[in-house]
């Protein structure tokens, strides 16, 4: 209903009509007649350029209607539905509709509405298509305002849109415009609707047929009839499509059936009639039989297809059937953004730049198409870089200097005449239309009048210029030329448009007579096949032997693929180290991952194949080792098609789930699918990435992480791009100035290598094109099939030349056919190559012959064919012949997967191949089909890459490289023995990998060059001839010959010398070097005669013939060291080492060779791919000089997505980057093996993530344990009772002076002296982390959040600083330090007001207790590790409440507080930045004290007991990370084979602590370091402490760390805390393990000189000097350069300690290391102190530090020293030096020498230490 055509027939009967247009147009010879249907269906008082609304009315007078009265209530305004909702185009422009699957937009016009149109959504199969037809009766829609569904009746839609008609309503009439968005997002009128088929076109997405509405009442209608007229003629078929829908009065069903005669209806092959290219070809309503023969036949030569070029100014409404114009709009695009300048130059100097005038574009354009040649097709880019150039030239110095610009515009009324004035060099090529031609549709006029007089014949474009006075200048080209208006017609295509319209003229049967005519050709040789097959002739049974030199090595993975993986690494911890915190790499335990790719079964199952046998599914403990198969591995890859949906949403619930797991996406061959899921059909298979990868699940789910991997990444490379340009990996060249950086044993051949064997003029080229093929597919493209698709004819013509080259090389035929003739030199080499190279080896191994050919019905035909005859020729065993099917899986017959099963040696019955890779060797052609190829990788028997059929007419970079990519090799560097292969260094890689080719030209340029060598011992004259004649090379004197090789060239490495080896060396007879010449010179001759279509070749012998004469071919002439082969006779190992040759068609040969400018390939300038635009004309071009990683900023710049992009929804109001935190980009070239290095990554990333999951523990024995005293096992009220352990166990403390301790021995051997750097030989063990473990600025999981400072209650550095002054009386001065309290943390300080002076910190009380809180406040002192320290104590704590404070010194404050701002910092004083631990130490304890009396007196004063304050504090390393428990319950274990410890948190540790009932009597209590090697301990003991302990700052009130000490303080404090009468107690049955950090920390200490700030190395015994004396002097504390000095040179101030255990030296009141080699005795000289009984012991030497008033002669002479003794007496200056000595009477018994008086090598200013020496009496 509703669906009926308007139009009726007149009154006037069909055979009047028909009588007197046959009369018209026999009779008149200036006046067109008028068309047939013109006059049955147009009044003669209506306009021909009416507009479609009336021309859809009847000739009838209209039938009243009445409408149905709306329901009660119901909304009746204009513009508005019948539920009140506005559906004008106006108010719905800017509103985001829903528009349902399958239907589309449509405006609405309504009468009451002129000005408006009214928008609904039509199903579109109830629309016509572009020629008005194919649409469903009846109405399918949906109204767009109140969102009703379902309307079925087009009468019950007009009356709920309130459309008020008067009469019938029909969607003909009132469905008037297609609907889109703009470049801004509005809904606007598109095209109109088509509703009948009269010729009028819509837009479409790349054939734009847009016609403006300027009308031209007398001559648009002449020149409609004239466009009516001439291409009823041009169309060259009578074909009728039948009447209206409706049948009317007076329309005869017999009419439609053909008018022709039959003479002519059986059209002879070459007039190809019924040929036609649907694209442009809409049927006409016109017979035949109206139109003059001699008019038909002349227009048909003329031309068979018409391209016009819309340019300056609107193009005159074609009206009638303009079925054969293509209109495009290119043309009017490039002068569009030609004149649209960028922003910068828009307003430059004092005035704007001016952009190319009209008149300077229209010359420009004249001046390009007279440049072109007669085969050239002019291209959009050279053009718009001509304007670029010109109007550079014109604007350079008003650019750089701000001048005034100068106008320099072409006057309107000059232009013609210079126009023609241009064209007149190029003859008739260009005819330029300017004088007298007032309008373009006069310029139309005159142009089709000249082309029907064959005026035109020479022409290839007519410009039509227009200068009227006061009017803007317009202008036109009309593309006549033939091979131009093919060329350019099928550019309009899309690409799968154009695959669509090959497989309709096959399907239809259009190109069967081009079959029939290329099969005429042979004379008779079809039937000789058939004879042939017939007779069942049979060729020898091949038989199989064994090839030492086959060998497979694609799965191992390569030095450079390594370096690779490991850049990808480095790119992944870059996210994580960020600040973003995108990425947090230490909460994930396990890596899980998916690789998609395209939907080919080749590429699924060769990303299979490289995923099974990479080892990385055991690597990543998904399977075992022994159950790996492929079908299992099948799990981890899926093909993005339908399928993949399913497998990427259980993915991300998988994600959601195990948020531990991080899980990679690899995207490869990501510029597959960049198509917007919005703009994508459902069953176009398109869009499903954007769909998928791009959703907001994945894009927020924080543990996956996505890599695109692509050899051509220029598509996601965009303004708008998701991907950042740090997150970008580009593949390194492997060589850098000839020297291999990666130690590889193959060199990869690509693209650019290709592109540089063109230039090497002393060889034949790689890369080259058929003139013969060339030549014989042009003459049937231009004069024998002018409307079948190029594609079919180039397929049909290159199979016919296999065909013949197959039946030449079989030898079954005689001279006398000539078969020859029927081929070309190129088809003959590569089938005589494929066919008796197999033969040559006794495994037959063979070559594979690449035929790219993109429609999969061409294909299959090419297929079919070619099997046929195999087949009728007896070659069925030879080779194989192979139909690459994207969709389909990979099909060889049963012979040749046998033969490949044993060259494999693979067991199992059921293996077939799935690959290509696995048909290495394998004789056979490939005809790989598909619209592009999706990652399919080629074996390295891949010798003739045959793209002489592939599409000339998308010229855009991605899809050139990528088929030129098909021929990418790794060739084998014979030259060079096989190196070891290196693990690759990152710091050699270098992303220096040039555009042009790869970095070092030079090298490449020599070693593409292909050395001919004339020296042969025995050759006929004409090869002679030929080898005299060809040029030589400046190699060909030297002595090593690079190997020959049949018409093609390859880069050959400088040769080694003779005495090496050389594996795989090929070995040429001197018979094939002659068939190479022949070879060679034939198709340089070839190419110099393109006139010659056909060149004579001379007879072939029978194939068994050839091969006995190669078998008794000699070697003789060769003086290649690399004849040494053990199997000279394999082709296959020879090619191993040779990239194969590329065929290319002609004139996509031309553009690739050619060059730019700045030198490169022009190519590198075209658009990089289809789905972008450039941003602008006014663009640079590439540099050759451009690295990859400045290629892609340069797309990134100059280059913005299409709509249909998935990347065009990128956009972030106010921001310049919207870049995806995780997602990454590997770019490499084609089938470098990108494959192997991400799956590698995967492996290593793994690898690192159970890496960051444990840590280096030290682990290491206590030492001194030897002849340790015997301790009973005691319970915890009998500890106080046990001996204290003088001895140090830690063994840290290995290279320190032995305490001594009566009832110990020490080892005969002692400890070994250890060097200065204890990181390197200290043992470690790697432990995996526990839950309870301390973590480092990198850790960032969702519980650490709050704790770390991520509150959303206070901002991450929201914190005061609070100074804190106390005195102290060893200072003698006011100590003031400064507290970082953040806002988070000012509940565990006590203020005098809130926000005012810090008072005190909070502390407990001993009687509280809380199961989630800690009582001891932590203090951590760190220094230089503010990234490395672990003081996240979270999971430690296990969530439990602390207080932690981080104890820093004040150059350090800032760096601390950017890293961990929610952490309590303890500032300390300047004095004290070049202060060692001990100073830290000492403040914290004097400080905890002094906060333990505060707080005392605040509980006081708040009427609390005042001795209730809990005392202690935790004095930890900030390198403690896990600490451990011993296992109690398992006793028998414990007795057998030693204690078993479990992972327990800080908080049960402390807790413990905490809760013994006899803390408060102990001074100090720790825990022991832990150990692998661990033994029975008893629970408690009683010694030193280290690392991590509990400190009691009441009992220890008055001990005081040393706060001059920077080694072994804990050990000076422990010994005086126990001399003191203090406990200190030891809890074995806890462990704590420190973690091995090998950057700051307090025993880095760092010597310098005071004239240089660098470290510089100075000797130990330069560490002092005499007083008053020119030394060296240091700027290093003097405390630490005495304390290194004692270390190291104590052995010669005590000669008589040294090894002498028994007679130890007397340390009064300190420790200080003397050296593992020398004893030190402790003692106090405090009164009522422990010190061990001395009775009968002789020291060898007495210590003095710092003597105090407790020291007296008396004290001293309690002791007994040998004769000789050494005394050291060291004071803070000399003054205090000599009281010393004077006040304990030293000079009485000790003898001193003016010589023996030291200082510390420091300045005066930096108050040195000084010590004095003496002998005992």
């Amino acid at each position: 209903m509703g669906n009926s055509y308007a139009g009726q027939l007149r009154t006037t009967r069909f055979e009047e009509v028909l009588h007197n247009s046959i009369e018209a147009s026999l009779r008149s010879d200036t006046i067109i007649p008028r068309p047939v249907f013109s006059q049955l269906y147009l009044e003669t008082e209506q306009p021909l350029a009416r507009d479609d609304e009336d021309g859809s009315e009847s000739n009838s007078p209209p039938i009243p209607y009445q409408m149905k009265p709306p329901p009660e209530g119901c909304c009746t305004t204009d513009g508005f539905c019948q539920a009140g909702k506005d559906l004008r185009l106006s108010s719905l422009a800017s509103d985001p509709l829903d528009v349902p699957p399958g239907f589309m937009l449509v405006g609405v016009k309504s009468p009451s509405l002129p000005e408006n149109l009214l928008v609904c959504a039509v199903d579109r199969r109830f629309l016509p298509d572009e020629r008005g037809r194919y649409a469903l009766l009846g109405f399918s829609g949906n109204c767009m305002g109140c969102g009703e569904k379902g309307f079925r009746y087009f009468t019950e839609f007009s009356n709920h849109i309130n459309l008020k008609l008067n009469t019938q309503p029909k969607k003909q009439k009132h469905l008037k415009y297609y609907l889109y968005r703009n470049s801004q997002g509005l809904l606007v009128r598109g095209a109109p609707i088509c509703w009948r088929g009269n010729g009028k076109r819509c837009t479409h997405v790349n054939v734009v047929r847009q016609f403006k509405s300027n009308y031209i009442p007398v001559e648009c209608v002449k020149l409609n009839k004239l466009f009516l007229f001439l291409f009823i003629h041009l169309s060259g078929v009578h074909v009728n499509t039948g009447p209206p829908k409706k049948r009317h009065k007076g329309w005869s069903p017999e009419s439609s059936t053909s008018s022709l005669p039959e003479s002519t209806a059986k059209t002879p092959p070459s007039s190809l009639a019924s040929s036609t290219l649907s694209v442009s070809s809409v049927a006409t309503n016109v017979s035949f039989s109206l139109i003059p023969r001699y008019v038909y036949i002349f227009l048909y030569f003329i031309c068979a297809l018409l391209l016009m070029c819309a340019g300056h100014g609107p193009l005159p409404q074609l009206t009638g059937n303009v079925s054969d114009v293509l209109v495009s709009s290119l043309l009017q695009s490039c002068y569009l953004s030609s004149q649209t300048l960028p922003r910068v130059y828009q307003h430059y100097g004092p005035s704007p730049i001016q952009p190319l005038s009209t008149e300077m574009q229209i010359l420009l354009t004249v001046y390009y198409l007279v440049q072109l040649g007669s085969d050239q097709v002019p291209l959009v880019e050279d053009l718009e870089q001509i304007f670029m150039r010109s109007w550079r030239e014109s604007h350079l110095s008003e650019i750089r200097q701000y001048h005034q610009p100068q106008t320099t515009g072409t006057p309107g009324s000059q232009l013609p005449w210079l126009a023609q004035l241009a064209a007149s060099s190029y003859g008739e090529g260009v005819v330029v239309l300017g004088k007298d031609v007032g309008s373009l549709t006069q310029g139309l006029h005159l142009t089709f009048s000249r082309l029907m007089e064959g005026r035109l014949e020479n022409t290839n474009y007519v410009v039509i210029i227009v200068t009227a006075p006061g009017q803007e200048t317009q202008s036109c080209v009309v593309v006549t030329g033939k091979h131009q208006c093919r060329a350019l017609a099928e550019s309009m295509f899309s690409p799968s448009q154009g695959l669509k319209e090959i497989a309709h003229q096959l399907s239809t049967g259009v190109a069967q007579e081009l079959i029939h005519y290329c099969n005429s050709l042979g004379q008779g040789v079809s039937l000789y096949l058939k004879w042939i097959h017939q007779s069942q002739v049979t060729w020898p049974k091949i038989c199989f032997c064994i090839c030492v030199e086959y060998s497979v090595d694609w799965r191992e993975v390569r030095p450079i693929q390594l370096a690779v993986a490991r850049k990808l690494l480095s790119h992944v911890c870059a996210i994580a180290d960020s600040s973003t915190q995108n990425l947090d790499l230490g909460s994930f335990d396990r890596v899980s991952f998916l690789i998609l790719v395209p939907p080919s079964e080749v590429t699924f199952q060769q990303t299979i194949l490289h995923l099974w046998s990479s080892g990385v599914l055991q690597e990543l403990g998904s399977l075992d080792q022994a159950c790996v198969s492929h079908r299992e591995a099948e799990r981890y890859v899926v093909k993005m098609d339908h399928s993949a949906q399913a497998r990427i949403d259980s993915l991300i619930r998988e994600a959601h789930s195990n948020s531990y797991t991080l899980y990679i996406l690899v995207h490869d061959h990501a510029h597959w699918d960049i198509s917007s899921a919005t703009y994508s059909s459902s069953d176009s298979g398109l869009g499903l990435v954007d769909q998928l990868l791009n959703s907001r699940q994945v894009r927020d789910a924080t543990n996956i992480l996505i890599l695109h991997v692509t050899s051509f990444p220029f598509a996601l490379q965009t303004q708008c791009t998701r991907i950042s340009p740090y997150n970008e990996i580009h593949w390194p060249s492997a060589f850098s100035n000839d020297v291999d950086l990666y130690h590889e044993r193959t060199r990869y051949f690509g693209v650019s290598e290709l592109l540089e064997s063109t230039h090497s003029g002393n060889s034949l080229p790689l890369m080259r094109y058929d003139s013969s093929f060339e030549s014989m597919a042009a003459t049937l493209e231009e004069r024998l099939f002018p409307k079948l698709h190029s594609a079919v004819i180039r397929t049909t013509v290159l199979i016919q030349h296999y065909c013949v080259a197959l039946m030449a090389v079989s030898g079954r035929f005689n001279r006398s056919h000539n078969l020859q003739k029927h081929t070309s030199v190129e088809t003959m080499e590569i089938v005589q190559s494929l066919v008796n190279a197999a033969q040559q080896c006794p495994a037959h191994h063979g070559h594979m012959v690449l035929v790219r050919i993109p429609s999969l019905a061409l294909a299959a035909w090419a297929h079919q064919r070619l099997s046929r005859v195999r087949k009728q020729l007896g070659l069925e065993e030879n080779f194989e012949i192979i139909l690459g099917n994207p969709k389909q899986a990979l099909s060889i017959g049963q012979s040749f997967t046998d033969q490949i099963k044993k060259w494999l040696k693979i067991q199992d019955a059921d293996w077939v191949p799935c690959t290509y890779l696995e048909l290495e060797a394998l004789p056979c052609i490939l005809i790989l089909s598909g619209a592009e190829p999706l990652g399919e990788s080629l074996p390295r028997s891949l010798k003739y890459c045959d793209l002489r059929v592939i599409s000339c007419s998308y010229l855009q970079r991605t899809t050139l490289e990528q088929e030129l990519g098909l021929a990418a090799y790794l060739v084998k560097k014979e030259s060079r023995p096989p190196q070891n292969l290196g693990s690759g260094s990152d710091l050699l890689e270098s992303d220096a990998e040039k555009l042009s080719s790869t970095d070092n030209e030079e090298e490449e340029g020599q070693d593409n060059a292909l050395d001919l060598n004339p020296a042969q011992s025995a050759t006929s004259p004409s090869v002679e001839k030929v080898a005299l004649d060809a040029p030589q090379s400046s190699s060909q004197s030297q002595t090593h010959l690079q190997p020959q090789c049949s018409s093609q060239s390859f880069p050959c490495p400088q040769t080694a010398p003779e005495s090496q080896t050389q594996p795989y060396a090929p070995c040429y007879s001197q018979s094939q070097q002659i068939s190479q010449l022949q070879s060679q010179t034939q198709i340089q001759l070839l190419s110099q005669t393109n006139s010659q279509p056909y060149l004579q070749m001379p007879p072939q012998q029978p194939l068994l013939s050839q091969m006995q004469i190669r078998s008794k071919s000699t070697s003789s002439g060769s003086s290649s060291p690399r004849a040494s082969s053990p199997d000279p006779s394999c082709s296959w190992a020879r090619g191993a080492s040779r990239p194969p040759s590329v065929l290319l068609p002609r004139a996509l040969y031309n553009v690739i060779t050619a060059s730019d400018s700045s030198g490169l390939p022009r190519c590198t300038s075209f658009l990089p791919h289809m789905s972008v635009a450039w941003a602008s004309s006014f663009r640079p071009l590439l540099s050759k000089m451009m690295t990859c990683t400045e290629q892609s900023l340069y797309y990134r710049q100059w280059t913005v997505p299409r709509s249909c992009h998935m990347d065009s929804s990128n956009r972030t109001e106010g921001r310049s980057d919207n870049f995806h935190p995780r997602r990454l980009l590997l770019s490499g070239p084609p089938q470098v093996g990108k494959t192997g290095a991400y799956l590698h990554f995967l492996g290593i990333l793994s690898r690192m993530l159970i890496r960051l999951m444990e840590v280096d523990i030290y682990d290491e024995e206590d030492i001194n344990c030897s002849q340790c005293i015997s301790l009973q096992i005691v319970h915890k009220p009998i500890a106080r009772t046990m001996p204290f352990d003088y001895t140090i166990h830690d063994s840290k403390y290995d290279d320190i002076s032995t305490i001594y301790c009566p009832g110990y021995k020490p080892n005969s051997e002692g400890n070994p002296v250890r060097q200065e750097d204890v990181y390197l030989r200290r043992r470690t063990a790697r432990i995996k982390l526990s839950k309870y473990a301390a973590y480092n600025t990198y850790h960032h999981c969702e519980q650490c959040h709050q704790y770390l400072g991520f509150n959303s209650r206070y901002q991450m550095c929201e914190s005061t600083l609070h100074a804190f002054t106390f005195t102290h009386l060893l200072l003698g001065e006011e100590i003031q330090l400064y507290f970082i309290i953040p806002k988070s943390k000012e509940q565990y300080f006590s203020f005098s007001q809130p926000g005012g002076q810090l008072e005190s910190m909070r502390l407990p009380l001993t009687s509280d207790w809380s199961p989630d809180c800690i009582k001891s406040p932590i203090f951590t002192p760190t220094t230089g590790r503010h990234e490395h320290g672990l003081f996240n104590l979270y999971h430690a704590m296990d969530g439990a409440s602390h207080l932690h404070i981080l104890v820093v010194k004040e150059y350090e404050m800032a760096v601390y507080k950017k890293y961990w701002p929610n952490h309590i910092m303890l500032v300390l004083p300047t004095v004290f930045n070049g202060a060692g631990i001990g100073a830290a130490h000492f403040l914290i304890k004097e400080l905890s004290y002094h906060n333990l009396e505060l707080e005392r007196s605040r509980r006081l004063e708040g009427g609390g007991p005042a001795g209730d304050v809990w005392p202690f504090i935790i004095l930890a390393d900030d390198s403690c990370v896990m600490w451990n428990t011993v296992d109690l319950e398992c006793l028998i274990s414990v007795l057998l084979s030693g204690p078993l410890e479990h992972a327990v948190s800080l908080k049960q540790v402390l807790q413990h602590m905490e809760a013994c009932p006899d803390l408060s009597y102990y001074g100090l209590c720790g825990i022991r370091k832990w150990s692998s090697r661990n033994v029975l301990r008893e629970p408690f003991s009683r010694g030193h402490l280290h690392d991590f302990f509990l400190l009691n700052v009441d009992r220890s009130q008055n001990v005081q760390y040393d706060q001059n000490r920077f080694t072994c303080h804990d050990v000076d404090f422990t010994l005086r805390l126990h001399s003191a009468g203090l406990l200190v107690c030891r809890f074995n049955n806890f462990s704590v393990m420190k973690k091995q950090i090998a950057i700051g920390g307090y025993r880095t200490f760092i010597i310098k000189t005071k004239m240089t700030d660098v470290p510089t190395s100075v000797s130990p015994s330069q560490y002092i000097c005499a007083p008053d004396s020119k030394h060296l002097f240091l700027a290093t504390p003097a405390q630490l350069l005495l304390e290194k000095y004692l270390q190291h040179n104590s052995h010669k101030l005590f000669p008589l300690s040294t090894k002498n255990y028994t007679h130890p030296v007397l340390s009064v009141d300190c420790y200080l290391n003397l050296g593992p080699e020398v004893t030190v005795c402790f003692v106090s000289s405090r009164p009522h102190s422990v010190n061990i009984s001395t009775a009968g012991l002789l020291f060898s030497g007495l210590l003095l530090c710092f003597a105090d008033s407790f020291v007296t002669p008396g004290f001293l002479k309690k002791f007994t020293f040998l004769k000789g003794a050494t005394l050291c007496v060291i004071s803070a200056d000399r003054s205090s030096l000599r009281e010393t000595v004077g006040r304990l009477e030293l000079e009485e018994e000790w003898r001193f020498r003016l010589s023996d008086e030291f200082q510390t090598a420091n300045a005066k200013e930096d108050r040195p230490l000084f010590f004095l020496t003496g002998k005992h009496i």
